[in-house]
């Protein structure tokens, strides 16, 4: 995906909102609420009576932004039977004009592809885009737009609710005070027992999305709407918004997740990541999914996990780019673009002898402005990195990175060889508690 900015992003969402708004305020006078419309008569193009509002149902399967309505269920005595909207005049507040005296009607059957408002949206819950918050719908509005009616906007006002719950005469009376703009929203949709189908057209505005909103929507839906919107979004971007998602939260995501589907999510975190969401599994959790995943990576959290959470070793994170001191820069900067998804933890490289002990640590700034025809031995001296063995603690790690004024330290083991790197996020990870992960964004 093309890489956006959280101020474009944020940009774009302002604009988007904009312009729906100026689309609100030409159908606000023709709102229809659905908790008034529900119970209301159906007539037909005589004027008698021929039964009630039971639901509306709308297509869900489309790319547009204002899901046309498909038909009304009526209930008529003890059936409920299906109008195609091909048969609907008009959808006003006091009930439903049909467009004919003549009708045959079907008794109604769920539909792939469609939705019924009441029984599969209202009350259930949504996702504001725009205000990246997880809503729900106390009440929905349909309006005709041009010449069809579609589901316009949805109410999430504590008014709406009360006025559903009140006496029968004040469900008629829409209060559009909380009103979403229904092109802002996703909706999750009945599961697939209900022959529902999902709205997947915010895919790739769900991913303009800060990795710390989209752990917050995870933390707020249900456990079925939290794995849809995982399916969602790009495998980076759910990552990275597991990341931040709070330790409790992601231990029951992980634990309640298809251990498949959440090795998959733990591969693509980064391994010091992954390694502090294992450890809050239990030990038969913790070790079925170490199972599952592919043994480079498994082997890579393997050898986190055996250190302490507030030492160097359980704080590193092992992804290291390597190189010798006869390695031309040009060789490097082509070895660093395998590297390109964790960027996030490479801010140098490391340069190691024959036997694998540090010589020096290269910082990226150094490679870019360098001659790609430099050897890497040309450009070692000081200042020289700063090392941690793996039982340090993350304070004294966090000291020395301070007196050193570098942005990460590197762990070694008894021999000098290097095992991993701490970054000065993974420092405030480990020594700043009750706050959200602090963490450089991705690039792409």
């Amino acid at each position: 995906m093309v890489f956006q900015s959280p101020s474009a992003a944020l940009r774009h969402r302002y604009e988007r909102r904009s312009r729906r708004l100026e689309l609100a305020r030409e159908i606000r006078e023709s709102l229809v609420s659905l908790a008034g419309l529900l119970g209301r008569p159906v007539r037909h193009g005589g004027g008698e009576v021929i039964g009630k509002v039971w639901d509306l149902i709308v297509r869900w399967d489309t790319d547009e932004p204002y899901p046309p309505l498909s038909g009304v269920v009526v209930k008529v005595g003890a059936r409920r039977a299906y109008v195609p909207a091909s048969s609907v005049a008009e959808v006003r507040q006091r009930g439903v004009i049909l467009a004919t005296a003549r009708l045959s009607l079907r008794d109604f059957v769920a539909r792939e592809g469609e939705t019924a408002l009441a029984s599969g949206v209202l009350d259930h819950q949504l996702v504001d885009i725009d205000g990246a918050r997880v809503v729900r719908a106390a009440d929905l509005y349909v309006a005709t737009v041009g010449a069809e009616v579609r589901l316009v906007g949805v109410d999430v006002g504590f008014g709406s609710l009360l006025r559903r719950l009140g006496p029968a005469r004040w469900r008629t009376r829409p209060t559009p005070e909380a009103v979403i703009d229904w092109a802002s929203v996703h909706s999750f949709g009945p599961d697939e027992s209900e022959g529902g189908a999902r709205l997947a057209r915010h895919r790739g505005e769900l991913n303009t999305l800060r990795p710390a909103e989209l752990a917050d929507l995870l933390e707020d839906l249900g456990r079925r709407e939290r794995h849809e919107l995982l399916d969602l979004v790009e495998p980076d971007t759910a990552a990275d918004a597991l990341e931040e998602m709070d330790a409790k939260e992601l231990r029951q995501l992980l634990a309640e997740t298809d251990i498949t589907k959440a090795a998959r999510l733990v591969a693509r975190m980064e391994p010091d990541e992954a390694a502090d969401a294992l450890r809050d599994l239990s030990e038969e959790d913790r070790s079925a999914l170490l199972a599952a995943l592919p043994a480079k990576d498994a082997a890579a959290l393997r050898s986190v996990l055996e250190f302490p959470a507030d030492s160097a070793g359980g704080a590193m994170t092992t992804v290291l780019v390597l190189a010798h001191p006869e390695d031309t820069v040009a060789e490097v900067r082509r070895r660093l673009i395998g590297q390109a998804e964790h960027v996030v933890d490479l801010d140098a490289i490391i340069v190691v002898d024959a036997d694998g002990r540090l010589v020096d640590d290269i910082t990226l700034v150094e490679l870019l402005l360098s001659e790609p025809d430099t050897p890497l031995a040309q450009l070692i001296g000081p200042p020289w990195p700063v090392t941690v063995t793996t039982e340090a603690d993350v304070r004294e790690v966090a000291d020395r990175m301070i007196d050193a004024r570098r942005l990460s330290v590197v762990v070694l083991d008894e021999a000098d060889r290097p095992l991993g790197r701490i970054l000065a996020d993974d420092v405030l990870d480990a020594v700043i508690s009750g706050h959200r992960r602090w963490q450089f964004p991705r690039t792409r």
